[in-house]
């Protein structure tokens, strides 16, 4: 039986399958239509997109959030950081930032806010409940025994001691997320000298001069927005904040 040289691919003596052969048929037909030569391109391969790390779970997400809330003694910004950022990856440290300064000017303790829009990110009005019950249903018992415990040495010279000294070590654990996630402000529209000038100013009015939080929000933080939407529509459109090197 003689076979059909058309039927072989080149360099091999197997028929193609049928197939195969009725799309490379269509082809040739489309190329001599009209007597042009269509050149034939491949389609682009696709790439899968990496899977970002997420909670797949409601149920990984209540326990994220009630470790993270029976570590934060003395403020939780340090170990928010280090569970969400440095550990799971649930957030990068820009979306880190971004998002702290949303939950710090929202009424309500600051990780609550945040576990409040993380939940709602990924399950809806379900995770957001989530995230808020693991944030208050254990620490909420260990908080009561230790308010119990604490209420009989109360007086006494040891405790206020040990009381003292993990409000120091609190002080030094936030002061030292704060200068980790200062690298996340390379991106910031506003620029890195304008961040450092805010930075200072808003150090001096509450640190130093003793004026109210709320007067500070409303004056600095009122230019420092004005000034970022005045910088975002200076740029082109489609420009994405991007760390400089």
């Amino acid at each position: 039986m003689i076979e059909d040289a058309s039927t072989r691919p080149i360099g091999t003596g197997r028929p193609l399958p049928q197939a195969a052969q009725r799309a490379a048929d269509r082809s040739a037909s489309a190329c001599d239509r009209d007597g042009h030569n269509f050149p034939m391109t491949a389609p682009p391969a696709s790439t899968p997109a990496l899977a970002r790390p997420r909670p797949h779970s409601l149920t990984e997400l209540f326990w994220a959030f009630t470790l993270l809330a029976l570590q934060g003694f003395g403020g939780v910004l340090t170990v928010v950081q280090r569970e969400l950022v440095d550990k799971r990856r649930w957030l990068s440290r820009e979306e880190f930032v971004e998002n702290w300064a949303v939950a710090q000017v929202m009424p309500g303790p600051n990780v609550v806010n945040l576990g409040l829009m993380l939940g709602e990110r990924y399950f809806g009005l379900r995770g957001a409940l989530v995230a808020t019950a693991g944030l208050f249903t254990f620490p909420l018992f260990a908080v009561l025994a230790l308010a119990l415990l604490f209420n009989s040495v109360s007086d006494n010279t040891l405790a206020q001691g040990a009381m003292r000294g993990m409000g120091a070590a609190a002080s030094g654990l936030v002061m030292a997320s704060g200068m980790r996630l200062a690298g996340a402000l390379r991106s910031n529209v506003m620029g890195r000298p304008v961040c450092a000038v805010v930075a200072v100013l808003t150090f001096v009015a509450i640190a130093l001069l003793r004026l109210p939080l709320i007067w500070v929000l409303l004056t600095l933080g009122g230019v420092t927005c004005a000034w970022a939407w005045w910088q975002l529509g200076r740029r082109p459109a489609g420009a994405t904040d991007r760390p400089r090197p």
